[in-house]
């Protein structure tokens, strides 16, 4: 994803540190204006990261197979 996506050096410290660099972002970010006009905070988006949970594991193969 690194190499496909160009990172600001923020966005770049919230995949390399984690959880801490990824709230101070998220705190930069909230006022600062979506593709629609409206910032975060105008929104009502929490400056918060919601980590969802590993549910499953799948080893092996190279591409993705759909079921």
């Amino acid at each position: 994803m690194l190499a496909a996506i160009p990172l600001t050096d923020d966005e770049r410290a919230a995949v390399d540190d984690g959880q801490a660099a990824l709230d101070q972002l998220l705190e930069r970010l909230t006022d600062v204006p979506t593709p629609a006009g409206p910032t975060p905070r105008q929104i009502g988006v929490p400056a918060t990261a919601t980590l969802l949970p590993i549910i499953d594991v799948r080893q092996g193969g190279t591409g993705f197979a759909p079921r």
